[in-house]
């Protein structure tokens, strides 16, 4: 807003005042204003236009929301932005943007400079906007700076931001840049970020994981990051330990167990035991999905063991058989504990111990659809029947 009044375009000027327009407004004539100037006018009595002189019919004010827009761009790109031909300079403006991260001499500030701005492009999923991003290919770009040698992991704020840019753009258009990550320098850099990032990367990076299983393109990128066991150590570990981005982890998690090649490093590195901490933990928004995500692990004997195992896991997953609010979840926890009780019987005393007769009954009165209340009814049978020798 200090700009001074010499650079000011003259679409961007209040007629009054001549200054920047911080407010602009639009009378019934078609002039804009700024809100506070115009506002004066009127209320020194005067019922016309100050630029024609008309009289005002309707001397309401409107929002001129296109203008505030065009001006915003403007403050952030400078002299980079066209106001007389938005399209074409913010292609150029990207361009420039490009190169100046592509540029060795470019300054880390620089850079960080524009990657600001390209953020703030990257807000606006306009067609164009979009195909300018997918033309000048910034998603190869933004993963080699974040993943290759040319920034240190000690520059945090500069990878935090980047990452925040890759997490815009992998929705416009192809994940098969992605690719990049499962060069061995570049998967140690992202398990290495998920271990030292900020709660910023390592939210971002589960996102990236979530987007590699979205695509076929992407699925051996989600098989060899499902088969990292430290990246999926770390992942547990956020889990365990991380309040704020677990339920980030836990979409990861689940991202990576929709491939059945990497269930059993799921298993292996814990992730049971870190689920069944998620879902008892205050803050269990994603229950659902994470109970589902442990039926998924259910045709693991590894994982059936690692459930049964766990000093809370069978009564955790009782508490989730009569969910008024989520069918689906209440569903999955029947499912998973037709499973291990079928199979170990302390898993069923220790069901029954939890109060799982009374949620059952409660269910099959309850709302729920009939493949759940018939779920439910095989579940009550088997715990009423005569027990096993395992």
């Amino acid at each position: 807003m200090n700009e001074s009044k010499n650079t000011i375009p003259l679409l961007f000027r209040c007629p009054i005042s001549l200054d920047l327009l911080e407010d602009p407004v639009t009378l019934c004539t078609g002039q804009t204003y700024d809100r506070s100037n115009i506002e004066k006018w009127l209320a020194a009595g005067n019922l016309t236009c100050p630029v024609t002189m008309q009289k005002l019919h309707d001397p309401s004010i409107v929002p001129n929301h296109t203008l505030r827009h065009l001006i915003d761009h403007w403050l952030q790109l400078g002299p980079l932005f066209d106001p007389a031909n938005p399209e074409t300079s913010t292609i150029e403006s990207l361009a420039y943007l490009k190169r100046t991260l592509e540029s060795h001499e470019s300054s880390l500030e620089t850079k960080l400079q524009a990657l600001t701005k390209i953020s703030l492009l990257s807000d606006e999923y306009c067609s164009f906007n979009k195909s300018c991003f997918l033309q000048l290919n910034f998603l190869p770009l933004l993963l080699e700076l974040v993943f290759g040698t040319r920034v240190s992991i000690d520059h945090m704020n500069f990878i935090e931001l980047a990452l925040c840019c890759i997490q815009k753009l992998l929705p416009l258009g192809s994940l098969e840049p992605l690719n990049m990550i499962k060069d061995g320098s570049k998967l140690a850099m992202f398990v290495l970020l998920i271990e030292k990032g900020t709660n910023s990367v390592k939210t971002s990076l589960c996102r990236v994981i979530e987007s590699a299983s979205w695509s076929s393109e992407t699925e051996d990128l989600c098989y060899i990051l499902g088969n990292s066991p430290k990246l999926v150590e770390e992942i547990v570990e956020v889990v365990n330990q991380n309040y704020e981005v677990s339920g980030d982890a836990i979409k990861a998690m689940s991202a990576l167990c929709s491939l059945q090649s990497n269930r059993e490093s799921l298993v292996r590195g814990r992730a049971i035991e870190g689920i069944m901490r998620y879902i008892s933990s205050e803050r269990r928004e994603l229950t659902p999905l994470a109970v589902r995500t442990v039926e998924k692990l259910m045709g693991l004997e590894s994982a059936k063991v690692a459930l049964v195992n766990h000093p809370n896991g069978v009564r955790t997953l009782v508490d989730m058989v009569f969910k008024v609010s989520d069918q689906e979840c209440s569903e999955s926890a029947v499912e998973v504990l037709l499973v291990v009780c079928g199979e170990f019987e302390r898993a069923r005393e220790t069901a029954i111990e939890s109060g799982v007769l009374t949620r059952l009954l409660l269910l099959m009165q309850s709302q729920s659809s009939n493949t759940t209340k018939s779920k439910a009814r095989m579940l009550l049978k088997l715990l009423r029947s005569e027990p096993k020798n395992n």
